[in-house]
């Protein structure tokens, strides 16, 4: 490819955020236009090459676990676990954060890729009920799955120390996993401290709930459960054990279980319609179509090439963590993490950074941006907020995504930088 059409796909890219915030439009539309634009125009792909980046697999995620607890947040479902969850820790509504940290923290650790998917509806709904600032219950729910997603036995650790395996390095799966996890915590306890106290976001209907008293909180009479909600929590509970035990996957999943709720309450299954985020549906999977055409006209690596071409080891190492954060708040992490590692290979074969530091420090500076509303984790985090604040919550996302990509890849640096140095 000629650096002309790089610079096309660059400029483009561009264009598509200052027009989705100056005309208030779905960036999602526009990233298919640009795609069709560069793809078909610029690099002459037809519609199937330029389409073929369209993620399938989250866009079934996004709509399948939106319509499956559409289901339980009309019929009561979501009320009764938020509920279980308050007794658990004994009514103490201030330790719910951590709970929900901590719970997804070890569902992505033992190999549960989409944990958030999992969690985040249970955490926002006892945020609304409680009046939790909602956007820092997200913050904590997304930091829980960073922290642990590099465990040894996780997706993202077994694919880093396998590659690095295959390519002649020693791993350091002990490093990759630790580093990670002390630096998610420290930002979780950051969000913690400076939000908790704050109301933050509020739907229409909020003012009727109940609000936090940082001690404990009153969870409702104890009921009888109708026979909608059993089956909507055993589908529920079919949903993560599929998911954890099996492997299956989860959007086929959730979509299979939530057929079968409509097929027995038809009148439920329109209403549980209502509640699919097709705007954010929308949003991330004409991005991330985008970005396909990013990568095949080449772009990533011709700015990755001039990073690796710097002569100064510990520089470029901050150029290609800038990078893969940037890409990464608008992509899959992991695709990313791939990405950066293969052209990093005759950087880290030179011996002059530390492998271990350098791929630790890789593996934040690309994950600690996944508030973004572009990446998985933010997707599934932004389908499960009231409708009524998304575009709010949207913003907030934002805001704090390019806090991360402004300082996360700077921080990750400094964990690179301390074993180089010391060696």
């Amino acid at each position: 490819m000629s650096v002309q059409v790089e610079l096309i796909s660059i400029v483009v890219l561009a264009a598509m955020f200052v027009i989705a915030t100056w005309r208030d439009i779905n960036m999602g539309f526009l990233g298919f236009i640009a795609a069709a634009g560069v793809g078909g125009l610029v690099l002459g792909q037809t519609p199937e090459e330029y389409l073929a980046g369209f993620p399938v697999d989250l866009f079934l995620t996004l709509v399948g676990l939106t319509y499956l607890f559409g289901f339980a947040q009309n019929n009561g479902a979501i009320e009764v676990l938020v509920n279980w969850f308050v007794r658990l820790v004994g009514g103490r509504a201030g330790a719910m954060p951590w709970i929900f940290f901590a719970l997804t923290a070890i569902l992505i650790a033992f190999g549960a890729l989409f944990a958030v998917a999992i969690v985040a509806p249970l955490a926002l709904s006892f945020a609304r009920r409680y009046k939790i600032n909602q956007f820092m219950m997200g913050l904590m729910v997304v930091h829980g799955a960073l922290a642990g997603a590099f465990s040894p036995i996780s997706v993202y650790g077994i694919f880093i120390n396998d590659y690095l395996t295959a390519n002649g390095f020693t791993p350091s799966p002990v490093s990759l996993f630790f580093a990670p996890l002390v630096f998610n915590t420290v930002f979780a306890v950051a969000v913690h401290l400076i939000l908790h106290r704050r109301i933050g976001l509020r739907a229409a209907d909020d003012d009727a709930v109940e609000p936090e008293t940082g001690i404990s909180v009153r969870t409702t009479s104890r009921t009888r459960l109708t026979t909608q909600q059993v089956l909507t929590l055993i589908g529920l509970a079919a949903m993560a054990v599929s998911v954890l035990v099996f492997s299956w996957d989860v959007g086929l999943v959730t979509i299979v279980i939530a057929v079968v709720l409509a097929i027995i309450y038809p009148s439920a299954g329109r209403a549980a319609m209502t509640k699919v985020s097709w705007s954010v549906v929308i949003l991330i999977t004409g991005v991330l179509t985008y970005i396909s055409v990013l990568q095949s006209a080449g772009t990533v690596e011709w700015v990755s090439a001039g990073i690796t071409a710097i002569g100064i080891p510990l520089l470029a190492a901050a150029l290609l963590f800038y990078l893969s954060g940037l890409v990464s708040a608008l992509a899959s992490s992991l695709a990313i993490i791939g990405v950066v590692i293969a052209l990093a290979v005759p950087f880290l074969e030179s011996g002059d950074v530390h492998v271990g530091g350098f791929v630790a420090a890789l593996a934040i500076a690309a994950t600690i941006v996944d508030i973004s509303p572009f990446s998985t984790n933010g997707a599934m985090l932004l389908a499960n907020v009231d409708a009524t604040i998304r575009d709010r919550y949207y913003r907030q996302m934002i805001g704090y995504a390019g806090l991360m990509c402004l300082i996360g890849p700077g921080l990750a640096w400094v964990v690179a930088a301390v074993p180089t140095a010391l060696s």
